[in-house]
């Protein structure tokens, strides 16, 4: 654990204890996907903070499973290559907008399916009152922001390959998003009812496209890290290390560097690292040169 970045070491924690708190008070009678899910607007359980408390709660384990894998695969990578501030703001911005765009969604159907003018909905055999029904429409689950920063990864490493199970070959993260922004759209818009959020998935990686749209045209918007070029602060912070130990275990008798020679080589090694990360935003990690990605290895091994 300490190994993984601030961000995405602290969320992983708040959603395994919200998940241990839901699994123990349910026992006791508690729900607290009732509480803290999101509920359709127009139903009497529904509260604005609902927005934000229902990306942390889950509905069974292998849901928390699967979403906290892919925030521990791909979460450690893009707060590693953002900073914790960008990182943190890019996930709570997707899974509000997730959010929103579900509720969108069962707005739609509420329209569609003439709520708005009944008392009561029957459900097989019983009859039941629309507003106990719309209270049944709850959503819960991290996936929205999980899904926003899958299409980061993908957007940031469109050439970097992937084992995906039970396929048997390496596939372009690029071609992954895109597998994935169709099975949720055949999902979302097909006849199966599977209980699955899709349109919230394609919710957040739509906030998260607009996001890295915005941040690609104004690289230098904001303030701190949200301000810096991709990968500048954390292949600083290798660099730094490196030039550490390196003055750390210099001969003694190695001339001193002018203040002129040390701000010269900074910059000259600055330099082509930016360059180098540069060709990685444009291209994609495969179209570097093998000496390219040796400074590159070089640097964070350092």
């Amino acid at each position: 654990m300490r190994n993984i970045p601030v961000v995405t070491r602290n969320l992983l924690i708040i959603n395994i204890l919200a998940f241990f708190a839901y699994e123990i008070l349910g026992g006791m009678g508690v729900d607290l996907n009732n509480l803290f899910g999101l509920h359709f607007f127009l139903a009497g359980d529904f509260r604005l903070w609902q927005l934000f408390t229902y990306m942390f709660m889950h509905g069974g384990f292998m849901h928390i499973l699967m979403n906290m894998f892919m925030l521990w695969m791909f979460g450690m990578v893009m707060e590693n290559v953002w900073g914790p501030r960008k990182f943190f703001f890019y996930y709570i911005v997707c899974g509000i907008g997730a959010g929103v765009c579900q509720e969108l969604a069962q707005y739609v159907s509420y329209m569609a399916e003439g709520f708005n003018a009944y008392e009561f909905v029957q459900i097989g055999a019983m009859k039941i009152p629309v507003e106990t029904y719309l209270n049944q429409w709850t959503t819960v689950g991290a996936s929205g922001a999980i899904y926003a920063i899958l299409l980061a990864f993908g957007m940031t490493f469109p050439n970097e390959r992937m084992f995906i199970i039970p396929i048997p070959i390496p596939i372009k993260a690029k071609w992954i998003i895109i597998g994935s922004v169709v099975m949720e759209l055949f999902s979302a818009f097909g006849t199966s009812n599977d209980g699955v959020a899709h349109l919230a998935h394609l919710g957040g990686m739509l906030f998260g496209f607009i996001l890295i749209r915005y941040w690609h045209k104004h690289p230098y918007s904001g303030n701190g890290d949200f301000g810096t070029n991709k990968g500048r602060q954390f292949f600083n912070r290798m660099r730094t290390n490196w030039e550490n130990k390196k003055g750390q275990t210099a001969s003694p008798q190695t001339k001193p560097e002018s203040d002129w020679e040390y701000n010269a080589r900074k910059k000259r090694e600055q330099d082509e690292i930016d360059n180098i990360l540069d060709k990685v935003r444009k291209s994609g990690y495969d179209s570097l040169t093998r000496e390219e990605k040796q400074r590159l290895f070089d640097s964070s091994k350092r």
